[in-house]
């Protein structure tokens, strides 16, 4: 059976979206992106913009889409057993041309690790839009010490 990932969230003119693989089964049962506690994407994001992670997820997101970042993943939906991004399959990737073509302000797209990378320029890369592929925030990704994460990460911030 196939998995449905989550709808972008986003503001009404965002200058950069981040986009991740598809949603930990974690996330899909909160209905959050980057649910799962382990995941450093918003202990990142709070050291970039100075948003709490203690907040509660709306307000967070909320403070987050105000600065300009819109979230989504590059996956729509897919079947994967767990949470491994190296085993997704019958991957159906978002619309994220429509995506930024609907939000004509967006001025990067931000890859969250190499596998979102790996199927962004496989499958819905938007010609003449520029990308990066920042380090995975994702728990399986630990080798990374946080502040070189936070220091790649930061292309974000100056961007917006």
């Amino acid at each position: 059976m196939p998995g449905h990932g989550l709808p972008p969230l986003t503001s009404p003119n965002p200058r950069i979206l981040i986009l991740g693989s598809f949603p930990s089964v974690l996330s899909l049962e909160h209905q959050e992106y980057y649910g799962n506690p382990k995941n450093r994407f918003w202990a990142i994001i709070g050291n970039l913009f100075s948003i709490p992670q203690s907040l509660p997820y709306p307000e967070r997101t909320a403070l987050l889409t105000a600065c300009g970042v819109a979230l989504w993943d590059v996956v729509a939906s897919c079947e994967r057993p767990g949470s491994s991004d190296s085993r997704i399959r019958k991957p159906v990737p978002n619309d994220v041309a429509g995506f930024v073509r609907r939000h004509p302000s967006i001025r990067m797209v931000a890859l969250n690790g190499t596998a979102a990378g790996r199927l962004y320029h496989r499958f819905c890369e938007v010609p003449g839009l520029p990308s990066v592929v920042l380090p995975s925030t994702s728990p399986a990704n630990a080798a990374m010490p946080f502040e070189e994460k936070v220091r790649a990460w930061e292309v974000v911030k100056k961007e917006i």
